[in-house]
């Protein structure tokens, strides 16, 4: 992530980058050290996605300040 924004390390800490969801449970989470989108929670796509062949998980990537 932080190499697709084009931002360094240190950045992604002062920035306040931070993924997240709309669900409660957050299942993503930026690596601070490596910059790298990371599961942060057990993705069980029999209890989210149960009734539906695709499954879906969307996520927003917040940076604050200007790109």
């Amino acid at each position: 992530v932080a190499k697709d924004l084009g931002l360094q390390l240190p950045e992604i800490r002062d920035r306040g980058v931070r993924v997240v969801s709309e669900s409660t449970t957050q299942y993503f989470a930026l690596h601070e050290k490596t910059g790298h989108l990371v599961t942060a929670e057990r993705i069980d796509r029999e209890q989210l996605c149960r009734l539906v062949q695709q499954c879906v998980l969307r996520c927003e990537l917040i940076v604050e300040g200007q790109m």
